[in-house]
């Protein structure tokens, strides 16, 4: 937790400062009364004592805002730092880790999980260290008036300690049950807004709807169960004080009848007592915001430690190099069409997954229109995120301009590369900051939800592109695929053909099979 404090320390540490001034001056209070009691006894003039008492308030109540303020400012900032953290985190998560995540859930931790932070830098930080020394001053205060009533005070409150000490750990796993159930939630939301026309479609809204209030119970479940615990807290910290006011009064008063301590002691001792309400809160309190932001901190650390892709920029810097970093390769012109091949390249999503590629090798020279055909799962889509580098061969070699992939700084390689998903996604911005000048451009069935119309204009385009620049199609249109210089016929998993259009009717029958019915399968592989 301190990893996120840390970089503000010295405000943490000025507002810290500005709270045991404030708690300073409500300490010197009670001493105060104690005199003005003694000065109207003795029948004193108070003037001096009464503007002395208003300093003290004005200052209290001065001091605490500013104090107060600044803690906030400051949980606020590391409520906004946790959550730079975590997004430029996530934006460099490689594919497959964010594959094995659920994206709501991810949500809920850069949103929910961080807003627990703010408290925490407060309570648990500032107010562990505030509390336990104005609980450290009062105590001394009131052992120096008289350690009796000092004596009866520890007593009270230790039993209070005892109570709190075995709530304060329930409050914790009931915070994290919660917290789950919340990134369960967020998910299955995700889910349902990404789905929303197929639900609506299909009816699904009642059973879509259950999913989700199953967990928003789940979650109510666990708010109610933390929410016990920190009520009994609570309420056992307010009870210990009430049960030494009246410890207190009755051997207090005891005492003030057998002459061991005057009325005045007394009256500043039993301000003390509920003046030592204040810090009790405060270190309940932060035990109980300790857990609840500890059960976030976990969270988002477990986000931290999702697998991000190496050799990558840090966020935020952009590179427009089109050429191989330093030493990799011979210089290349930004304009110079890209060089594509693939060596006895073997890749699975995961350990327990069959092989997607079995040993896929082609090389694709410079310049002109490459298509990829064959049935659905062969392997085509896969090619284009191996070259994006969106995920890693287990065995062989990805080469761009003769340059291993993985021998390229992530965000370099994707400078060059312009790539079109199947179902293109709609970001906020404008089209000149989405717009770039690829050398080497990867159209993952880019034709697939035009019309006819459209479709022709597009291969006009695609086709002026492919006279300067290096362009790979996963097409399942025959009309797309008969206008590229070369076609690359996979099928599971494997390269079974390499040529034109003509020559591929001529020799492969999975090619010609295709081709006679138009028909090009066009499902991720």
């Amino acid at each position: 937790m301190y990893s996120y404090v840390r970089p503000y320390r010295l405000a943490l540490l000025a507002g810290g400062v500005l709270s045991l001034v404030t708690a300073a001056t409500g300490l010197a209070l009670p001493l105060v009364v104690r005199a003005l009691i003694g000065d109207l006894g003795q029948h004193r003039a108070v003037t001096a004592v009464l503007l002395l008492m208003t300093v003290l308030v004005t200052a209290n109540a001065v001091l605490g805002a500013m104090g107060s303020y600044l803690l906030r400012r400051t949980a606020e900032s590391v409520v906004l730092a946790a959550r730079h953290r975590l997004v430029d985190r996530l934006l460099g998560l490689t594919i497959g880790g964010l594959d094995r995540a659920e994206p709501g859930d991810l949500m809920s931790r850069v949103t929910s999980d961080t807003t627990l932070l703010r408290d925490v830098t407060t309570n648990s930080v500032v107010g562990v260290v505030t509390g336990s020394l104005t609980l450290v001053a009062t105590l001394v205060l009131m052992g120096l008036m008289d350690l009796v009533l000092l004596g009866v005070t520890v007593g009270v409150f230790s039993l209070t300690a005892l109570v709190i000490g075995i709530v304060v750990p329930r409050i914790g796993r009931a915070a994290r049950q919660a917290q789950n159930s919340v990134g369960v939630m967020g998910a299955a939301l995700e889910r349902m807004l990404g789905a929303f026309r197929t639900i609506k479609a299909s009816g699904a809204e009642h059973r879509e709807s259950e999913r989700i209030h199953a967990a928003a119970r789940e979650a109510w479940r666990a708010d109610i169960r933390a929410a016990k615990w920190q009520a009994i807290a609570g309420n056992t910290a307010g009870l210990s004080v009430q049960c030494a006011f009246l410890a207190i009064l009755a051997v207090g008063g005891t005492r003030v009848a057998s002459g061991a301590i005057s009325v005045g002691t007394l009256v500043a001792f039993l301000l003390y007592i509920f003046y030592l309400m204040m810090p009790i809160q405060l270190l309940e309190e932060a035990a109980s915001q300790y857990q609840v932001a500890a059960a976030a901190v976990a969270r988002i650390q477990e986000a931290e430690r999702l697998p991000v892709e190496p050799g990558g920029l840090p966020i935020g810097e952009m590179t427009t190099a089109a050429a191989p970093p330093a030493g990799l390769g011979r210089p290349a012109d930004p304009a110079r069409p890209a060089a594509v091949s693939f060596e006895q390249v073997r890749f699975r999503y995961r350990p327990e997954l069959p092989d997607v590629h079995q040993g896929v090798s082609f090389a694709i020279p410079p310049r002109g229109m490459t298509a990829f055909v064959g049935p659905s799962g062969a392997g085509k889509t896969t090619v284009f995120s191996l070259i994006e580098r969106f995920y890693e061969p287990q065995s062989g070699r990805v080469l761009l301009d003769g340059t291993d992939v993985r021998d390229w700084p992530a965000a370099q390689l994707r400078a060059v590369i312009g790539y079109v998903e199947q179902d293109a996604p709609v970001l906020s911005g404008t089209l000149r900051e989405l717009l770039r000048r690829p050398r080497l451009l990867l159209l993952d069935e880019a034709t697939s939800q035009l019309d006819a119309l459209n479709e022709a204009a597009l291969r006009e385009t695609v086709a002026e592109t492919a006279l300067i620049t290096t362009v790979l199609v996963v097409a399942h249109r025959l009309s797309t695929v008969t206008m590229a210089d070369r076609i690359i016929v996979m099928d599971a998993g494997q390269v079974k053909a390499v040529g034109t259009h003509s020559e591929l009717v001529a020799s492969n029958p999975l090619y010609a099979e295709l081709a006679a019915t138009q028909f090009l399968a066009s499902v991720s592989a």
